[in-house]
């Protein structure tokens, strides 16, 4: 998920205000321009969810760390005790228990490093999306100002330039089609 999670924060950011704003000038702006800030609010809350788990894991794993490291030095105050008494017993015990917990903790350590690095990966992805949307915002505005100052193209127009569009398409279709009927015919009497 952190791979798809990193490329559609790229590709927001990447892409910004600028390609989309150039995209929606022709067609109806305001509509796909709050459809593109609906899809950066959307990474922003799968940004802060996944930095929630990270702040819980390096939570948990710091949590976890700091226990380890308590027991060790517990077991430290136990095997001079049992040094005391001479039970040797009880000594060896606690340094087999010590040298598990020594070879935990630098995997605890890195667990809470790469937790930090996650965190601060995902601070650093909502800051650039928060601040693409703000800017795709801004640009959303000053086009909507800009359009409602620009003379508009009659109604009709559209309409006509919509239905001639139409009709061309059903021309380059009707066209394939034809193509691949006399490509049929072609290797009925060809084979």
């Amino acid at each position: 998920m952190a791979d798809s999670l990193r490329a559609r924060v790229g590709r927001i950011v990447s892409g910004g205000a600028h390609a989309l704003i150039d995209a929606l000038e022709e067609v109806m702006p305001d509509a796909l321009g709050q459809q593109a800030l609906r899809e950066v609010d959307q990474a922003v809350d799968e940004v802060r969810a996944e930095l929630g788990r990270a702040i819980a894991a390096r939570h948990l794993a710091a949590k976890r760390l700091t226990e380890q490291s308590s027991r060790h030095d517990d077991l430290s105050a136990q095997i001079d005790l049992a040094l005391s008494q001479d039970r040797e017993d009880l000594i060896r015990a606690a340094l087999e228990h010590q040298l598990d917990i020594e070879a935990q903790i630098p995997v605890l350590e890195t667990a809470v490093a790469d937790a930090a690095q996650r965190q601060g990966e995902l601070e650093g992805y909502l800051a650039a999306l928060q601040a693409t949307r703000r800017e795709m915002a801004e640009d959303l505005t000053d086009l909507s100002a800009a359009r409602a100052k620009a003379p508009q193209p009659p109604a009709d127009a559209d309409l006509a330039r919509g239905a001639k569009l139409s009709e061309l398409e059903r021309l380059a279709r009707g066209h394939r089609v034809e193509e691949r009927l006399a490509a049929l015919r072609a290797g009925r009497s060809g084979g």
